[in-house]
């Protein structure tokens, strides 16, 4: 039979426990929220067709299907870019299974981030420049002292801040809003732990005067899977499906990821976002207004208020003011990053927010937006739109 064209779905999700010190191996936790993704959906680990991965991840492909039993693997690839490609995943699941060429695809992520290594430590050259973990932009970084992802982000920040006159108390309004969304989410590290713009504005700087350390998001341990299947499958499966409505990636020329300062425009804004957003409208035939709630990567604090203006939710400049007014809260305008997000549920490379939107458009969310029909989930350098399957 000859391949047809089919619509895609997220039809399972899993995870581990996020933690600082799993007690497991990377491949462990792989297998573990494999397995789980599969049993939410009702799907066989050994019908896994294909698999999808980062660069940056430890667990060999064939050694994870043989934890899994997959009986026969047709297709396998590995994403660049970290985090700011981590949708860039669901991307490429879709276009597997809408050309015809996989019926089960395992996207995973597993990091032992804290106990194991941690990112947000400074980084040797040697380790910078090894296979998957950076690109030749790092070397304009490096020897001149920028070493880590804290530093690489302030330079371009600080533009913005300049530009429009904000200030790291402006940024401090994320921070208290998403750990007010871990507050009441039991999986989040900040479960219970809610703090005040004063908390925020009280913790230790880490580039001053761009970020304190509650700009940061976190070093975690654990593992998120997804399984995407096409959308005709899905709504025979456990859950209900959430229909992949359209997924894009977009690299604009000269764009890095995070130390992102020779695309030749404005350092205040982000181009690869403003690509991403104007490709994946484009493809869905949605606008910002559609959506009902949006998860937004969220490395760092000033990455929200880029992000919300790429999109369109508001103009350049604008993103102080909205966030300020409560409209990224659960009643607000665009609820977003509604489980706490990267700063305060857990840091496992922006895969944990895809599953938080799945949630979101299941109706089974800690923070539950009411009557969810869209969701926009962005990672600057890939976003997607989800809805009800």
């Amino acid at each position: 039979m000859s391949r047809q064209f089919k619509e895609a779905a997220i039809a399972g999700i899993g995870q581990t426990e996020f933690s600082k010190s799993s007690g497991r191996s990377e491949q462990q936790l792989a297998a573990e929220c494999s397995l789980a993704a599969c049993q939410d959906a009702g799907v066989d680990p050994k019908d896994i067709d294909g698999m999808i991965t980062f660069t940056l991840d430890n667990t060999d492909d064939i050694h994870l299907a043989r934890c899994l039993g997959v009986e026969n693997l047709a297709y396998t690839t590995r994403i660049p870019g970290g985090g700011a490609a981590a949708v860039a995943t669901i991307y490429q699941a879709m276009a597997m299974v809408n050309a015809g060429l996989c019926e089960n695809v395992l996207i995973w992520r597993a990091m032992n981030e804290r106990s194991q290594y941690r990112f947000g430590q400074p980084i040797s050259m040697e380790s910078a420049f090894a296979p998957g973990s950076g690109t030749g932009s790092l070397s304009w970084c490096m020897p001149f002292g920028a070493q880590t992802p804290a530093s690489w982000e302030s330079l371009n920040a600080q533009r913005y801040m300049q530009k429009y006159g904000v200030t790291n108390e402006d940024f401090g309004y994320v921070s208290v809003q998403q750990r007010k969304y871990a507050s009441t989410n039991p999986n989040a590290w900040f479960y219970e732990k809610p703090i005040t713009l004063e908390d925020h504005q009280n913790s230790k700087w880490i580039i001053e005067p761009v970020l304190r350390m509650f700009d940061c998001c976190q070093e975690s341990d654990g593992g998120v899977a997804l399984l995407i299947t096409s959308l005709e499958r899905a709504r025979d499966l456990k859950q209900p499906p959430v229909h992949i409505v359209g997924a894009c990636q977009s690299i604009p020329n000269e764009v890095e990821v995070i130390s992102n300062y020779y695309h030749g425009g404005d350092l205040a804004d982000m181009p690869e976002a403003y690509a991403t957003a104007k490709r994946l409208w484009a493809q869905t035939g949605m606008k910002p207004a559609d959506m009902d709630v949006a998860m937004l990567y969220d490395a760092f604090t000033p990455q929200i208020f880029k992000q919300l203006e790429a999109f369109g939710f508001v103009k350049p400049g604008e993103a102080s003011d909205f966030v300020k007014d409560g409209q990224i809260d659960i009643d607000g305008q665009i609820p977003v990053n509604t489980n706490g997000g990267l700063i305060a549920e857990a840091y496992i490379h922006g895969m944990n927010s895809v599953t938080e939107m799945v949630r979101q458009v299941r109706g089974t969310a800690a923070n539950q937006v009411a009557d969810v029909q869209h969701a926009l989930i962005s990672s600057g350098m890939a976003g997607a739109v989800l809805a009800r399957g």
